[in-house]
């Protein structure tokens, strides 16, 4: 039976330049691979021995991006290895089948959150009577399905974020805090039920997933294995639960070592 990998991409497989946390000396950082790039500018970035990993990754298992963007935003990203079948974009709102979305799937979760928790209209319209212009620098909508804020992080009050959880959370929805980016997730958009289609479809019946934040915890718990790195939401609360390995490397080099644990993982089935 195949092992299915389904990874987080951001701050998980790979990394903006802020976000690499170099901390060795210049001399003796890792070679580093562009893997995205946008308005003609590099954006994200692995080191060049994870490119190696996930190619071996992805001749070996069903590896299934599984991201919290856009399909547009994800479509950006040009990953080493070979081309997935199966990829999840806007946290579990679209499944793509060879970069298309499956139309049915995406119908079905429509009918859940119509179903299971308040509307995007109602969030919206809170994000932007609560949210103070002097931190917030752009409002955005994800494929019609969450909300998120842009925000000049060291201004943003830490109160502000904990009242908008609870609010959030009576109404069916979770807000996560990643770098700049504040998300509102409906509840009902799991990257985990995605996850739980393709384990069907492919006939898989060994899970292994790896993610950082708040919106990646379901994605985990579901997950025969699952690691995490030192770094993220995920770490900043010591989520932890049976079958899931923190791992103390961050930035870039914890991409390398989730990999190393896929690899890892997938030969002890052989």
């Amino acid at each position: 039976m195949p092992v299915l990998v389904a990874s987080d991409l951001d701050r998980t497989l790979i990394y903006s330049a802020a976000a690499l946390a170099l901390t060795m000396p210049d001399a003796r950082a890792p070679r580093l691979l562009c893997v995205e790039v946008h308005e003609s500018r590099p954006l994200s970035y692995m080191t060049e021995t994870a490119a190696q990993l996930l190619t071996d990754l992805g001749d070996a298992a069903v590896f299934v991006p599984t991201t919290t963007r856009t399909r547009k935003q994800y479509q950006r990203i040009n990953l080493p290895g070979p081309a997935p079948k199966y990829a999840i974009c806007a946290n579990g709102g679209h499944l793509l089948v060879d970069g298309v979305t499956d139309a049915v799937w995406h119908a079905g979760v429509l009918a859940r959150l119509a179903d299971e928790c308040a509307p995007l209209a109602e969030v919206r319209a809170h994000l932007e009577e609560s949210a103070d212009p002097a931190w917030v620098r752009k409002h955005r909508v994800a494929e019609d399905l969450f909300a998120y804020l842009v925000v000049e992080r060291e201004l943003l009050p830490e109160e502000w974020v904990k009242e908008l959880a609870v609010w959030a959370e009576n109404r069916g929805w979770t807000v996560s805090l990643q770098g700049r980016k504040i998300y509102a997730v409906p509840k009902p958009l799991t990257k985990s039920a995605a996850v739980r289609e393709i384990a069907r479809r492919t006939g898989a019946e060994l899970v292994l997933a790896a993610g950082d934040s708040l919106l990646d915890a379901d994605l985990l718990l579901a997950a025969d294995r699952g690691w995490r790195p030192g770094h993220g939401e995920l770490a900043d609360t010591d989520f932890t639960a049976p079958g899931i390995s923190a791992l103390p490397e961050r930035g870039v080099l914890a991409g390398e070592r989730i990999l190393r644990e896929f690899l890892r993982a997938q030969r002890a089935t052989a």
